[in-house]
């Protein structure tokens, strides 16, 4: 077997050491995983650190930096939208509904938001190395993951998420790719690029105007 025909991880394209194969996911991009969903957790991760962003007069620390009162602060939309029902925690509780079909850990039984989201991480996180190997939506949930964390991140440090760039598949398919995005399989041929891979791709043309 050639390396062009060797089993690939669905998320970084890479191909699978022997001991990987039959894998979803390699080694590295369990690790990936397994991050992004620690950062997330806890009284200082990083959903705990959003809440704090709801109103933009609020400081980093969640401190008032003037004196107006709460009521009359506008609310930072996007960060309610990923704080409230509907945002982050239901991300993670819909997967942990999903992954429960494949009997990988249970549903939660609810309660406040920063307990939801608590929960969800410790049951995807047990319950990760085995998705691993039985979940084929395991790209899909890991590119979700890391896209909450990036937005959640970028919001925090007041930076933008990273610029995505079209590049083009020679199948005739445009693929949006970030500097750092670490593989990407196209929608139209189902090919899969790794990170080295993408960089080699053209920059699609823009269309007409």
């Amino acid at each position: 077997m050639n390396a062009d025909d060797a089993p690939r991880c669905t998320i970084c394209a890479h191909p699978l050491w022997t001991d990987e194969v039959g894998r979803y996911a390699c080694r590295p991009c369990e690790q990936r995983i397994s991050r992004d969903l620690t950062a997330l957790a806890g009284p200082g991760g990083l959903y705990a650190r959003l809440c704090l962003r709801i109103y933009p007069s609020r400081g980093g620390d969640g401190a008032a930096v003037s004196g107006t009162p709460n009521r009359s602060m506008p609310l930072n939309a996007e960060v309610l939208s990923l704080t409230a029902t509907g945002g982050i925690v239901s991300t993670l509780e819909t997967w942990v509904e999903d992954w429960a079909t494949y009997g990988l850990g249970t549903v939660g039984i609810g309660g406040r938001l920063q307990y939801r989201v608590d929960a969800a991480v410790v049951t995807l996180r047990l319950n990760l190395p085995r998705a691993c190997s039985k979940h084929p939506a395991l790209d899909e949930f890991a590119a979700e993951l890391a896209q909450a964390v990036r937005r959640c991140r970028a919001i925090i440090s007041g930076e933008r998420e990273p610029r995505r760039i079209p590049v083009q598949c020679p199948c005739g398919t445009v693929l949006m790719v970030a500097l750092d995005t670490p593989g990407v399989s196209c929608k139209g041929c189902g090919h899969d690029y790794g990170h080295d891979d993408i960089r080699d791709l053209p920059i699609a043309e823009r269309a007409a105007a």
